[in-house]
């Protein structure tokens, strides 16, 4: 549980640094492409360290190994808006990163765009857009944080200063 939530910390560090370092001076679509797939990553991390507590905390017999099934289980055991959301998120990109047929726009420039088609809706992916995922996606890790180290912290004493 808590080895998840390191590896979760580890993933958004390198999104942090490809949104805020890579994409700034490269500006191109494979860059966008590898923050979508390190944000994937980190979800399924979260998603893990969040099972994994239901799992100790009896609310669950067992984990399933499909990361669809897994992501449906947390989003029906947890009922936080900020988790809801991320979720929905978590499934859009796995969408848009499986989408090999996205369209390049200004690429080498400020407003580098991705486009993919998912169901039927067209979706703009450019640095503005991912660092506002980036920021719910953050949401959704102290979340996640804040349960486990409740859960970490459950019964331990801490000594007085008198």
């Amino acid at each position: 549980m808590m080895q998840a939530l390191v590896d979760a910390k580890d993933e958004l560090k390198r999104v942090d640094h490809q949104i805020f370092v890579s994409l700034k001076h490269t500006r191109t679509c494979d860059v966008l492409r590898n923050v979508i797939a390190r944000m994937i990553e980190a979800y399924e991390f979260m998603i893990e360290a969040l099972l994994k507590l239901a799992v100790e905390q009896s609310r669950l017999p067992d984990t399933p190994a499909s990361k669809i099934e897994r992501a449906s289980l947390v989003k029906d055991l947890y009922d936080a808006e900020d988790v809801l959301d991320n979720l929905d998120l978590y499934f859009l990109l796995r969408k848009i990163h499986k989408d090999e047929t996205f369209k390049r726009d200004k690429e080498y420039r400020r407003h580098v765009t991705m486009t993919s088609y998912i169901d039927g809706r067209e979706e703009l992916i450019n640095i503005d857009i991912i660092t506002n995922y980036y920021h719910l996606q953050r949401k959704m890790f102290d979340f996640v944080e804040k349960l486990i180290l409740q859960k970490w912290n459950e019964g331990k004493v801490v000594p007085d200063d008198d």
